[in-house]
């Protein structure tokens, strides 16, 4: 595999949001998947046509990251995204990052204070870095990311909130806005949130959290979502991949037709 670094992840993004097009991002977290098992998921990913692999988790207690992205890397060429729950998820090894700002909720860390103290580690790594304006909506259930981050989400049945809030990111400055209802949501987030919030934003738009079937990643992508990722469902049942990116593309032909 090609040994050189991706650098044009933002630029694929802005793509997609152009041509009003869907790629799908496999999530893989380190706590929860062995480096032995990233070669096995490479092949699925390749095999399936994955557009990325988001790398990250909440905790990350078994401080194996590196070593499953090296993994991955030495049988794909797909790029790999952190996607970090804390400024020790910031590896060099990956290809780009998104550099969270938690945008719905009122936690000043969340928002600049783990920036602050990251920013040394991130400047020094080389990597992408993808300013992203993070929203957590409601999943039905109390998730991971809302009990660390200390902070609510936004309620399931107010897209208006969310695009609001989706409008204070962009006017920011920041290069993409994640809809997350979160990891294991009993509900992902709305097609009508998602299409709200896409049509009336310029930046690409990431979803996740909750999303189990590929009907539901391709009514994500008919409804406006530039990059479907999911993470729980692949843990569970790993040959969902292939289905899931079927449906991203299939999404394609329906809007091409």
């Amino acid at each position: 595999m090609s040994p050189e670094r991706n650098t044009m992840v933002l630029s694929q993004l802005k793509a997609l949001k152009a041509q009003r097009r869907s790629g799908f991002a496999v999530l893989a977290d380190p706590d929860k998947i062995a480096p032995a098992e990233m070669q096995y998921l490479a092949r699925l990913c390749n095999d399936a046509g994955v557009d990325y692999l988001f790398v990250g988790g909440s905790l990350l207690m078994a401080h194996q990251m590196d070593q499953c992205i090296q993994r991955f890397k030495s049988e794909s060429d797909i790029p790999v995204v952190l996607f970090p729950g804390s400024p020790a998820q910031v590896t060099p090894f990956a290809d780009a990052l998104l550099y969270l700002s938690l945008i719905s909720g009122r936690n000043p860390d969340l928002l600049i204070g783990q920036h602050v103290a990251s920013a040394p580690i991130v400047k020094a790594s080389g990597l992408e870095v993808i300013s992203t304006g993070y929203i957590i909506v409601d999943g039905g259930v109390p998730t991971t990311v809302s009990y660390m981050s200390n902070t609510a989400p936004l309620p399931a049945d107010k897209p208006d909130i969310a695009l609001c809030t989706a409008w204070a990111g962009e006017l920011q400055g920041k290069h993409a806005i994640y809809l997350d209802a979160g990891s294991g949501a009993q509900q992902p987030v709305s097609e009508e949130m998602i299409r709200k919030v896409s049509n009336n934003i310029s930046v690409p738009l990431i979803v996740g959290g909750g999303i189990r079937t590929p009907e539901k990643v391709y009514d994500n992508c008919r409804a406006g979502a530039n990059i479907v990722v999911v993470g729980n469902a692949i843990e569970r049942d790993p040959l969902l991949i292939r289905d899931m990116a079927q449906a991203t593309r299939a999404a394609h032909n329906y809007q091409d037709a």
